[in-house]
């Protein structure tokens, strides 16, 4: 089976408040799927009712084959899931923790050492395994909640902001990882980090007023910018505003220019050129700069911006994929 999350419908009300509207998508094996929104939009929601730890108002929801309401055993057995926070308990050490999770899942003797030895291994908690999980940093709590969802090597992976806490060198285990287990695997993060989405995701997912409102690969998320495949002239030093216009009106005469913006950036001005889709401008104001003598410390071609995309999308008022 190819599809292995497929989710129809999913639909949560808190009283009057709709949560959750008509969410439906599938996850195939081998995809790492982000799920982003901003605060309030329904990640987490959604995520608990695919993880049968929340019952919708209605729609459903199935991983391998199998209804998380109607076959929950079923379909647990072949999830692992890291919720927000990653709770635990903190009297206990990961080594008892993580005993006590695989005795759960059924797994006893030597198979049960080789399961945890190797979630330890993945997660990377040999250091802290006798000491009690409440006296670990946030970093360490992740990861022995990472440990626990990796202890069954579970098909389906649902994972809520996986590298929360997490120092960099920490999220790019964490990141490795996760690209080593997606072939096998359908993986769905929750997070706030878009460059999480852009270093690992196959695919993303925007939500925003409880509903799907984008929906394609992170590249074709960016692409939605308008100033996608535009070029960007990184002005050198601060050259007079007769200049600046002048080489404005001079790269809009370009073939293939729609419209050419000044913006200032960390300090920088920059020209930006949008560009006809398909046009190829790069090379013809390359040699303008050259031949002209215009004060360009950078040429570049722009390729979109995500958070750009993701605030154009989740700030309309209620915009459609």
């Amino acid at each position: 089976m190819s599809e292995l999350i497929a989710i129809d419908g999913l639909t949560k009300w808190f009283g009057h408040i709709h949560a959750v509207q008509d969410v439906s998508f599938t996850v195939e094996r081998g995809e790492v799927l982000g799920f982003l929104g901003p605060n309030g939009a329904g990640k987490s929601t959604t995520m608990k009712m695919v993880a049968g730890f929340l019952q919708p108002t209605s729609g459903t929801a199935s991983l391998c084959g199998f209804d998380v309401l109607e076959q929950p055993i079923a379909a647990k057995r072949r999830m692992g899931y890291l919720p927000e926070g990653a709770p635990a308990y903190p009297d206990m050490t990961p080594t008892g923790f993580l005993g006590f999770i695989a005795s759960i899942r059924g797994f006893s003797g030597s198979e049960k050492n080789k399961r945890i030895a190797l979630a330890v291994e993945r997660a990377n908690l040999k250091g802290v395994m006798h000491q009690p999980i409440e006296t670990l940093s946030k970093g360490y709590k992740r990861r022995v909640g990472l440990a626990q969802a990796l202890l069954h090597d579970p098909p389906v992976l649902i994972m809520d902001e996986p590298t929360d806490g997490l120092d960099p060198n920490q999220k790019h285990e964490v990141r490795t990882l996760i690209e080593e287990m997606a072939p096998d695997k359908a993986i769905v993060i929750s997070t706030h980090l878009l460059e999480e989405v852009e270093a690992v995701c196959t695919r993303a997912i925007i939500i925003a007023h409880g509903r799907i409102v984008a929906d394609g690969t992170p590249a074709a998320l960016a692409a939605r910018d308008p100033w996608h495949n535009a070029v960007s002239l990184t002005l050198a030093a601060n050259p007079a505003p007769e200049l600046v216009a002048r080489m404005s009106a001079q790269i809009a005469e370009i073939d293939g220019v729609l419209m050419v913006e000044e913006v200032e950036e960390s300090g920088r001005r920059r020209l930006v050129a949008r560009i006809v889709t398909g046009a190829n401008a790069l090379a013809e104001i390359g040699a303008q700069a050259r031949n002209r003598n215009w004060p360009v410390a950078e040429i570049r071609l722009e390729h979109g911006r995500l958070d750009k995309v993701f605030r154009d999308i989740t700030t309309a008022p209620r915009a459609a994929a």
